[in-house]
Protein backbone atom coordinates (compact mmCIF):
# COMPACT_ATOMS: atom_id res chain seq x y z
CA UNK A 1 0.00 0.00 0.00
CA UNK A 2 2.88 2.41 0.63
CA UNK A 3 2.73 5.82 2.19
CA UNK A 4 -0.67 7.46 2.05
CA UNK A 5 0.62 10.95 1.22
CA UNK A 6 2.78 9.75 -1.69
CA UNK A 7 -0.05 7.61 -3.04
CA UNK A 8 -2.41 10.59 -2.84
CA UNK A 9 0.08 12.80 -4.73
CA UNK A 10 0.48 10.19 -7.47
CA UNK A 11 -3.30 9.90 -7.94
CA UNK A 12 -3.64 13.69 -7.95
CA UNK A 13 -0.94 13.92 -10.61
CA UNK A 14 -2.67 11.22 -12.65
CA UNK A 15 -5.97 13.10 -12.48
CA UNK A 16 -4.12 16.20 -13.73
CA UNK A 17 -2.80 14.25 -16.72
CA UNK A 18 -6.32 13.00 -17.48
CA UNK A 19 -7.83 16.48 -17.19
CA UNK A 20 -5.14 18.01 -19.40
CA UNK A 21 -5.65 15.38 -22.09
CA UNK A 22 -9.41 15.96 -22.02
CA UNK A 23 -8.93 19.75 -22.28
CA UNK A 24 -6.62 19.32 -25.28
CA UNK A 25 -9.09 16.95 -26.88
CA UNK A 26 -6.39 14.47 -27.87
CA UNK A 27 -3.87 12.14 -26.25
CA UNK A 28 -0.25 11.83 -27.30
CA UNK A 29 0.12 8.45 -25.60
CA UNK A 30 -1.84 5.61 -27.27
CA UNK A 31 -2.05 3.71 -23.95
CA UNK A 32 -3.63 6.75 -22.33
CA UNK A 33 -6.19 7.21 -25.13
CA UNK A 34 -7.14 3.53 -25.11
CA UNK A 35 -7.61 3.39 -21.35
CA UNK A 36 -9.67 6.59 -21.30
CA UNK A 37 -12.13 4.98 -23.72
CA UNK A 38 -12.46 1.74 -21.76
CA UNK A 39 -12.23 2.59 -18.05
CA UNK A 40 -13.89 5.00 -15.62
CA UNK A 41 -11.81 8.10 -14.84
CA UNK A 42 -10.95 7.25 -11.22
CA UNK A 43 -10.04 3.65 -11.98
CA UNK A 44 -7.82 4.84 -14.79
CA UNK A 45 -6.26 7.48 -12.52
CA UNK A 46 -5.18 4.78 -10.07
CA UNK A 47 -3.77 2.67 -12.92
CA UNK A 48 -1.88 5.70 -14.26
CA UNK A 49 -0.58 6.50 -10.76
CA UNK A 50 0.68 2.91 -10.50
CA UNK A 51 2.42 3.26 -13.85
CA UNK A 52 4.00 6.55 -12.76
CA UNK A 53 5.20 4.98 -9.50
CA UNK A 54 6.83 2.10 -11.38
CA UNK A 55 8.54 4.55 -13.75
CA UNK A 56 9.80 6.63 -10.82
CA UNK A 57 11.12 3.54 -9.07
CA UNK A 58 12.93 2.41 -12.23
CA UNK A 59 14.52 5.85 -12.64
CA UNK A 60 15.71 5.82 -9.04
CA UNK A 61 17.18 2.31 -9.28
CA UNK A 62 18.97 2.89 -12.59
CA UNK A 63 19.89 6.52 -11.72
CA UNK A 64 18.71 7.72 -15.12
CA UNK A 65 16.76 10.85 -15.99
CA UNK A 66 13.30 10.80 -17.54
CA UNK A 67 13.37 10.66 -21.33
CA UNK A 68 10.37 11.66 -23.39
CA UNK A 69 9.60 9.05 -26.03
CA UNK A 70 9.50 10.36 -29.60
CA UNK A 71 6.07 10.27 -31.21
CA UNK A 72 5.78 7.42 -33.70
Amino acid sequence: MGQRDIRRLLVTGAMSVISASERKGRCDDPWLANMLKRKPRMLFAVALANRMARQLWAMMVTEKNYEIRAAV
